[in-house]
């Protein structure tokens, strides 16, 4: 069921600077009129409904008490968070409780669905002028991408216990039927890209980017050896205490090291949704690293995030909401780039793609309902209601992207034409 998050009454500027107040700056007093304009000109040909103070109603829904709702409280503040920060701020300003809504990935969806035209074609030119750049200090470096990491995969292991299933599994579920479970759903996945890598009793597996070990538990019962790599502290941790309780310590071995610096050679190796972590600026690395440790027969299966073509050109040098809040340093590819990039840099081809972006839609929703059923165990370990906001926010802007096919999940398999 939707839910809608109580407004923090106040946002701790200890742990949100910046957040805490309204901006006041020329750009923001100057922007803040036109943020207010270019979002009702948007509004009005959306089919929602935008509910201000004072009863007055517009957007293109407004005549349709079913359309999906947005509620602004806080009109000024709402247009000063935009102007001065674009759709950072229109996060941020739900972060504060400038606005709310009753089932916000229906509202998120509808701007979703219209993203590439919600600013006027002539404004959109100017958006390099505009739109804050990526830091130089979450760019992908080897130097910098243990602390990326860090700070979402580190945020806690207990908090990730409570919104996800008994595997652990932080990615796209594959659910063959409305009744299946998202535990039976993650291990269907899993079990999928080990089929499509050629995972068998004496396989020697790679696994970039380890997640909670369940991956590499279910590779070691197949009777695979497995070395899986990691930069963050706590999934090592309590990867190797699941995959010690499960008995398969002797068979995979979990390292906290860079994905480019692995070495060995391996038959088989297997990334879930982990090349959005590397940076566009990295892609080439990431496949020039898989191509030299994959052995003559050997194939690759990954699970990656995908976005259009046109849209991930347009946007790769764009600071985000999401890269500020959530995945400092991340990019999602488009499937014509990975294509791109493996002829260019590598001898891997894809051999086989496998679309499956309204599973994630429905894992994206279960994870929400059961982070609001435990939001109370949320708040004891620490996490305050502004954080509980922006993790709601992230769930559903994420479930959004999915719902409108704006965003998308594969399952690509790759391997080297001449070993064939």
């Amino acid at each position: 069921m939707p839910t809608t998050f109580a407004a923090p009454p106040v946002v701790d500027a200890r742990r949100w600077p910046g957040l805490d107040h309204v901006p006041t700056s020329p750009k923001a007093r100057l922007a803040a009129p036109v943020a207010d304009a270019l979002f009702r000109r948007a509004a009005a040909g959306l089919h929602i409904r935008i509910e201000m103070p004072g009863g007055v109603v517009v957007g293109g829904g407004a005549q349709d008490p079913t359309a999906p709702t947005m509620i602004v409280h806080r009109p000024r503040d709402f247009a000063a968070r935009v102007g001065e920060s674009g759709l950072i701020g229109f996060g941020e300003a739900y972060m504060a409780g400038d606005w709310d809504a009753p089932d916000l990935t229906a509202a998120l969806s509808v701007f979703a669905e219209h993203m590439a035209t919600l600013i006027p074609a002539p404004l959109q030119r100017l958006r390099s002028l505009y739109v804050p750049k990526p830091p130089g200090s979450e760019t992908n470096t080897t130097s910098n991408t243990r602390s990326n990491i860090s700070r979402h995969y580190d945020l806690s292991n207990e908090l990730f216990e409570l919104f996800l299933d008994e595997t652990m599994t932080y990615s796209s579920a594959l659910f063959a039927d409305a009744t299946t479970s998202l535990a039976d759903a993650q291990r269907a996945k899993i079990d999928r890209l080990l089929d499509a890598a050629g995972v068998t009793a004496g396989s020697r597996v790679l696994e970039i980017g380890t997640g909670w070990g369940e991956l590499a538990i279910r590779a070691a019962e197949r009777g695979a050896t497995v070395r899986s790599v990691t930069l963050s502290t706590e999934q090592l941790e309590l990867a190797c205490k699941r995959i010690d309780a499960a008995g398969w310590s002797d068979s995979v071995q979990v390292d906290l090291l860079d994905y480019r610096l692995v070495d060995g050679e391996y038959d088989a190796v297997v990334s879930v949704e982990m090349i959005e972590a590397v940076g566009h600026q990295f892609w080439g690395t990431y496949f020039r690293t898989i191509d030299s440790v994959l052995a003559p027969g050997g194939r690759v299966a990954i699970q990656a995030i995908t976005m259009p073509h046109d849209r991930m050109v347009a946007t790769r040098n764009t600071y985000t909401w999401v890269h500020k809040y959530i995945f400092p340093g991340g990019f999602l590819p488009s499937v014509h780039a990975i294509d791109t990039v493996t002829e260019r840099e590598t001898s891997l081809r894809v051999r086989e793609r496998f679309s499956m972006g309204d599973h994630y839609a429905r894992t994206l929703r279960a994870w929400d309902e059961k982070f609001a059923e435990n939001l109370e165990d949320v708040h004891l370990l620490g996490f305050d209601p502004t954080f509980a906001r922006m993790w709601h926010f992230y769930l559903c802007y994420s479930e959004a992207g999915f719902d409108t096919g704006y965003l998308d999940v594969h399952q690509i398999v790759l391997d080297r034409r001449s070993d064939r």
